[in-house]
């Protein structure tokens, strides 16, 4: 009902503004009064004859030859004649102030001048326009100019401030709510987070059924926070939570708190839990928490923080009801080490729910979630698909296969088959082919002789993962990529694996300088990664002997808080000396190991490298068949 009352009232607002405007210039044109410097009984003596003592030629009358008014714009213009000289006097122009009162006059003027003989230009009726539409013209177009001018203004204000009612509510939360959507989403729909849906399952019968907690005491939680990697399945759960218990559910972003208005932010807070407990029970779903929910004294500088006032209100408003209200947040984020602590604490978020990526099982179910609506082909086997895509999240597997719907629609096939899911695979993880790409002879032998070197020091790796396809056709920013994919997952890597990890990333380098006589930039990648992993095995993991299990430098590679600055570095400079040497060390032994490889193996590097100058790409059956023999 409201709604309907705020957009008549916007209509009559719409409407009502450009008529004041008209009417308003209506008035001031109509009160308008003469400026041309003559008086009004003078403009009527040129039509009004003298006394009989004056002789009719001086008489104004006699002097006027012919006269025009204009109905439209009321200006009357009296043309005189020629003197005696004869020079032509200027025109006479004047701002009749009232039509009707000057045709009475004008016209008793002309009578009497008819009597006394004299005819000054034709009759008043002739020189009149009688059109309407002539007269009404002017009014018109002016109102029509109005009308669009003020509609093309109203439209860009709604653009700029938000439709309808919602133009200058800046207090107010910007929150989607999904109650009534037409096909709810229940934990059916949510695959590879049994653990997940287990601790929210809770909340979905506290929901359902809140009489058999407060009969016990019970206390359910008042915050849940879900914490994980991107694409986890985070928001999926939330969803679910409220599709499960067919409550209210009120969606909204830690950014939407943010505005450039200081003190919006806590409004939109204190109007996004006013709405909630109107609507009890209900859910309230924050996504991405941490744009609000920051470390509160982190900034630099003393200045306002827009951001600590919203939390500082946030804070507030879960404190002030109780825990069996009906009003559940659910929050989202994959930066829980920046939240503040007293977001965190029992009282407020008191679950925190960890989303991780899903393991084997995890990882088919998703696929057969995703491929209900996708024609598969008979050779699919999506456990295959499971054992191949470790690391892959939710939101990945459903791109993978996406990717081969694509490709197997680009190919007009009725049904996607597993080549198409292979090939995407290959695309989500190096990137698109790059076919059109012209390669000289020179930089495809040190391509094939560069991907060959990390295949090889793979094979001959006994911790490494097989290889699985080698191509120098350039994917993404990779000239040629080898890739090996995960037979199991792994919760963890031991030292003897990342030491090998550091001489198949330094094969490539290896093999260009031993079969090419020189290096090329092509490596720096490799490089990069194999310094970054053995630093973190020294300062990270503790897996030098030298330097023995100790923690050194800050938890996090990049600031993101004041707080940081100045604690980046808790170690002396010897330490980092010592650092530096380890880290210098591991590097040359996997560049050794790989050496050692390569240089006992040289004529499979020879014979894997002409394969691929030939062919372009290799797959991992031909590969371990070729090092076989």
């Amino acid at each position: 009902m409201n709604s309907k009352k705020n957009k008549i009232g916007g209509y009559v607002v719409w409407l009502g503004i450009p008529i004041l405007i008209i009417l308003a210039l209506y008035i001031i044109s109509g009160q308008k009064k003469p400026s041309d410097g003559y008086k009004y009984s003078e403009i009527l003596s040129y039509f009004t004859p003298g006394s009989s003592d004056v002789s009719p030629s001086d008489w104004k009358a006699a002097q006027v030859e012919d006269f025009d008014l204009s109905f439209n714009t009321s200006v009357l213009t009296i043309h005189l004649k020629e003197d005696d000289k004869g020079n032509k006097p200027d025109d006479i122009v004047y701002k009749v102030p009232s039509i009707d009162l000057f045709v009475n006059d004008a016209k008793k003027g002309m009578a009497d001048l008819r009597k006394s003989g004299i005819m000054i230009g034709e009759d008043y009726e002739a020189k009149q326009d009688n059109s309407l539409l002539a007269s009404l013209l002017p009014t018109l177009i002016m109102i029509g100019g109005l009308v669009v001018l003020y509609y093309f203004m109203f439209r860009r204000v709604n653009g700029i401030m938000g439709e309808g009612s919602r133009q200058m509510n800046f207090g107010k939360a910007k929150i989607k709510n999904v109650a009534d959507e037409k096909r709810k989403t229940t934990f059916n729909d949510v695959a590879g987070a049994d653990e997940e849906k287990e601790e929210l399952q809770e909340i979905v019968d506290f929901l359902k059924n809140p009489k058999k907690y407060n009969d016990l005491g019970a206390h359910v939680p008042k915050g849940v926070l879900l914490v994980g990697p991107p694409g986890t399945g985070k928001t999926l759960l939330a969803r679910a939570v409220a599709g499960e218990a067919d409550v209210a559910f009120f969606s909204i972003s830690g950014s939407d708190f943010v505005e450039m208005f200081v003190g919006v932010g806590a409004s939109r807070v204190r109007d996004l839990f006013d709405q909630a407990k109107k609507n009890h029970p209900c859910i309230i779903f924050i996504d991405e928490i941490d744009a609000v929910g920051r470390h509160r004294g982190a900034g630099l500088g003393g200045g306002h923080d827009e951001r600590e006032q919203t939390l500082n209100q946030m804070l507030v408003e879960m404190d002030g009801f109780g825990a069996n209200e009906g009003v559940i947040i659910i929050a989202a984020t994959n930066r829980p080490d920046i939240l503040d602590p007293a977001l965190t604490h029992p009282g407020r978020f008191d679950r925190q729910v960890m989303v991780g990526y899903p393991d084997i099982k995890g990882r088919e179910d998703i696929l057969k979630v995703h491929s209900k609506s996708k024609p598969l082909g008979p050779d699919v086997d999506l456990s295959v698909i499971a054992k191949t895509t470790a690391g892959f999240t939710g939101a990945d597997l459903e791109n993978l296969l996406n990717e081969a719907a694509l490709l197997a629609a680009r190919r007009n096939l009725k049904a996607i088959t597993m080549r198409e899911i292979e090939e995407a695979t290959i695309k989500v993880v190096a990137g698109t082919e790059k076919k059109s790409k012209k390669i000289s002879d020179k930089e495809k032998r040190l391509t094939a002789y560069h991907e060959t070197g990390h295949a090889i020091v793979t094979y001959y790796c006994p911790t490494q993962d097989p290889v699985h396809e080698i191509s120098i056709i350039p994917r993404g920013m990779a000239g040629g990529y080898t890739m090996s994919l995960p037979q199991e997952d792994r919760s963890y890597k031991l030292r003897g694996e990342m030491k090998e990890d550091i001489a198949v990333l330094l094969g490539g380098r290896v093999a260009e300088a031993l079969i090419l006589d020189d290096i090329s930039t092509g490596a720096s990648n490799d490089i990069e990664r194999a310094t970054k992993l053995a630093r973190e095995m020294v300062t990270k993991y503790g897996m030098s002997e030298k330097l023995g299990p100790i923690k050194y430098g800050s938890a996090s590679e990049e600031v993101f808080l004041g707080r940081d600055f100045g604690h980046t570095v808790d170690y002396s400079n010897e330490i980092a000396n010592e650092i530096d040497n380890e880290v210098r060390s591991l590097v040359s032994a996997g560049y050794k190991q790989a050496a050692t490889i390569l240089s006992q193996h040289v004529n499979k590097l020879h014979q894997v490298a002409q394969y691929l100058m030939e062919h372009e790409k290799m797959s991992g059956s031909a590969f371990e068949q070729m090092m076989k023999e």
